[in-house]
């Protein structure tokens, strides 16, 4: 017998340490509810359950960037909503005042009231916001540009337009000879598209000022050429105008539609998961309802102090006026359809992002999360174990007292 090293006892309590130690760690994982409280417990697992909790938190944000889209439609559409009733009010005021019997005087007071309108119009159209941002002034609109010519702007395009850049090599526009309204004032002479850059077989007309190339598929670009008519003189001291010709010479125009002004909104949790929504521009310009200027007070087209309007102040007029409007009621009917379209969008996404954060989350629990009932067994049988190896351990320390027996 042996009494300077008990090996019984060392045994004992090398069991009864690591016996505490499980204890320790079953009783961590009890307390937190999680099966891997550091990268020691499952390195591997650990990594791949912080990158879906990433992707977890990224979901949930996502989901309200998406919610947040859906307010931004509701409110444009509310908006827009209100300005259709007004157009509404407007044909019928503009179907009144092409009847016949109907005097100037009468025509009178109803320009005054379409005028109101068209300024309520613009109104809305200025003041409609959500968090700061105005949203019907085609600042998320796709907007375009035309390189070194000043005078010719792009006034839209449509989402069908691949972005990119366009070139149309010769423009010409004359005066019409035989024009239905003052709408129909110009046409297009020569529209020479450079060959690849548009869709075969798009075609331009004029009317009011504004230049429109159509093609297939929806493809439809508007450019604004009243600068460049008013800075020309045409047509009153040039016959024809021909746009793409600067100081003399021949200069195609050159058109950046790269697909900048959507509003984006990101809606999934990964770099390029995003929704460009194009909100376009409400305006009396767009909706061809300012034929008409009309003064206040003594003031003159050049000085501001007026504004342009619909015009029903003549039976001919007033009957163009209902073409104008019901153009303008298809164009404020098709935005609103497509904001529509986004919306209903938005909400499947915010459905597909729910499914998807339920199915992460759950992969996430099966990593991290610790089954209590499996757990709570190995607790008890790790308690049983350090007691027995407690109580073993104080038997090791009493064998080497039986040497004492040997002295007596």
């Amino acid at each position: 017998m042996r009494i300077n090293y008990n090996v019984s006892a060392m045994l004992a309590n090398n069991k009864l340490a690591n016996n505490d130690n499980l204890l320790s760690k079953s009783l961590e994982r009890l307390s937190s509810g999680l099966k891997v409280n550091s990268a020691k417990d499952n390195p591997a697992g650990l990594a791949m359950a912080k990158r879906m909790n990433a992707q977890i938190e990224g979901l949930s944000v996502a989901n309200q960037s998406a919610g947040d889209g859906v307010s931004i439609i509701e409110t444009a559409d509310g908006a827009m909503s209100e300005v259709s009733e007004i157009l509404q009010r407007m044909n019928e005021l503009a179907v009144k005042a092409a009847n016949g019997p109907n005097s100037d005087k009468d025509r009178s007071v109803i320009q005054d009231e379409v005028k109101q309108l068209t300024e309520e119009i613009t109104r809305i159209a200025e003041a409609t916001e959500f968090n700061g941002q105005k949203l019907l002034n085609g600042e998320f609109s796709l907007k375009g540009y035309v390189q070194g010519n000043l005078d010719v702007k792009v006034s839209s395009y449509s989402t069908e337009v691949t972005a990119k850049i366009y070139n149309i090599d010769q423009l010409v526009i004359e005066e019409n000879p035989m024009p239905t309204d003052e709408s129909d004032r110009y046409r297009v002479k020569v529209f020479t598209p450079k060959s690849g850059d548009f869709p075969d077989g798009v075609t331009a007309t004029m009317k009011d000022n504004l230049l429109s190339i159509q093609g297939v598929n929806g493809f439809k670009m508007t450019l604004d050429l009243s600068r460049a008519i008013t800075n020309s003189g045409f047509p009153d001291t040039v016959k024809e105008l021909e746009i793409t010709e600067v100081n003399g010479a021949s200069k195609p125009l050159v058109i950046d539609a790269t697909g900048i002004g959507p509003m984006v909104v990101q809606v999934g949790a990964n770099e390029g998961q995003t929704l460009e929504m194009d909100i376009p521009k409400i305006s009396l310009s767009e909706m061809g309802l300012d034929n008409f200027f009309v003064k206040d007070g003594d003031g003159t087209e050049n000085d501001g102090k007026g504004v342009w309007t619909l015009n029903v102040s003549t039976e001919q007029a007033a009957t163009e006026a209902i073409e104008r409007i019901d153009g303008a009621i298809q164009f404020v009917s098709g935005i609103r359809g497509r904001l529509g379209a986004y919306q209903n969008r938005l909400e499947t996404t915010i459905n597909s992002l729910d499914v998807t954060s339920e199915n992460v989350t759950a992969a996430y629990s099966r990593i991290m999360d610790v089954d209590m009932a499996e757990e709570m067994t190995n607790y008890t049988t790790y308690q049983v174990m350090t007691q027995a190896a407690t109580s073993m351990l104080a038997q090791a320390n009493e064998r080497p007292s039986s040497v004492l027996q040997l002295l007596q």
